[in-house]
Parts: C-alpha cells; structure tokens; sequence
C-alpha cells in the first residue's frame, strides 16, 4: 500500500488541541484509495482509537515509523 498518493501533515509544530481537528479534516478531504502521511513527536494512539470510533472500516493505519522521536503513520481512505 506505499504506492498510495499520500498528502503528509507534518503536526509537530501545531498547538496540541488543534492537531486533531486539523488531521480530521485532512482525512474527510481524502479520495478513497488516497492516503494521509502523518508526522507526529508522540505515540498517535489516541487518535488511531478515535479514528476507529468515528469512522469504523473507513481507513487503514500504516505505520512506517514508531518513534522514539518521530512517528509516521500512513493513514488510506478504502475504496468503497
């Protein structure tokens, strides 16, 4: 799934409670089969958990790097 075209956000540098907002709606913007390369300074946990509350089924969480400085996760809009 690398070969998906990805937008990244690079949050490091957002005030934390305007991350989340901001990642969502990059996500709701996305095509299917298109995908959200996120850049974080922490574990993105709680936004994973919130992802799958929100939108069950909808996207899948690629992790190209965990930590322990940076994060990337690749987040793809399924098709359908």
């Amino acid at each position: 799934m690398s070969d998906n075209l990805a937008e990244t956000l690079d949050v490091r540098t957002i005030v934390p409670r305007e991350r989340h907002p901001l990642i969502f709606s990059r996500l709701e913007a996305l095509q299917p089969g298109s995908a959200l390369r996120l850049i974080n300074d922490h574990d993105p946990a709680p936004l994973r958990y919130q992802l799958l509350a929100e939108y069950p089924e909808t996207f899948d969480w690629i992790p190209e790097q965990q930590g322990p400085e940076e994060w990337i996760i690749r987040i793809v809009k399924r098709a359908g």
